[in-house]
């Protein structure tokens, strides 16, 4: 089938559905200019041990560290702006086909396109706790002072701030994984968009949606391990996919 073909046929699903849910992963922000964590020779992966820089175990005893690896990510998510693939999303809640977006980003982009229902399971960077007092504050200041300085951002008590992102050796958190399972048993069609579906428990969700019957459309660059189980499958720049496809269900 071919590109044109696909999103011809993901249109028609979406457009008969019910109600959809989107699950976005990393391939959605990469066009926003955040770098991914797993794609081949460019992934964040590749140039770090996520258990050495990224576990809550290498956060706690050396948070210089993991501090000096997220700067330059904490810049581009910082700097980031909404693509036209969110966009897309935003605009299919506002003709009320989308229901809720599940996402393992961290980058609140879909909140910034003005998508309403929005699961992070993975966290965001809008907040701050101190892991000494646990008080939460605003990431806006702290994140300002340690891009100048470089220096791992305390509170006032002089503990350590922990960004609210899940890193790993920590449980998703409990409301929005909820949440997201309560949406997926409501939907009839599950839009994944470009999430690789490597990560559980995240990646055990599009199951969940199977179990209740419902159809999925996977838009993604890499396979997926559920890609002969959807109905379809498109293999391009979901920035360009999905927009062709929103302006087809909204004709």
């Amino acid at each position: 089938m071919q590109l044109a073909q696909q999103i011809q046929h993901a249109a028609g699903l979406i457009a008969s559905a019910r109600g959809v849910v989107a699950m976005t992963g990393a391939g959605i922000s990469t066009p926003s200019g955040i770098p991914d964590f797993r794609s081949p020779d460019s992934g964040l992966w590749d140039q770090a041990d996520p258990l050495e820089v990224a576990s809550i175990f290498a956060f706690r005893h050396n948070p210089q560290r993991f501090y000096n690896w997220v700067r330059p990510l904490a810049l581009s998510l910082l700097e980031a702006r909404p693509n036209p693939a969110h966009y897309a999303l935003a605009a299919l809640e506002q003709e009320g086909k989308l229901k809720a977006i599940i996402t393992q980003n961290i980058d609140n982009l879909h909140s910034k396109a003005s998508s309403k229902t929005v699961y992070e399971l993975h966290g965001h960077l809008r907040t701050v706790t101190c892991t000494r007092c646990f008080a939460v504050e605003d990431s806006a200041a702290a994140f300002a002072k340690f891009m100048r300085d470089g220096q791992v951002p305390r509170h006032t008590c002089g503990g350590v701030l922990k960004p609210n992102v899940i890193l790993f050796g920590e449980p998703l958190p409990i409301r929005e994984l909820v949440l997201a399972q309560e949406a997926i048993k409501e939907a009839d069609l599950l839009l994944i968009a470009g999430s690789s579906l490597e990560v559980a428990p995240a990646s055990d969700l599009p199951q969940l949606a199977l179990e209740n019957k419902a159809k999925l459309i996977i838009i993604n660059y890499q396979p997926t391990y559920l890609d002969a189980r959807a109905a379809v499958v498109i293999r391009a720049d979901v920035a360009e996919a999905l927009p062709r496809i929103v302006e087809l269900v909204k004709v």
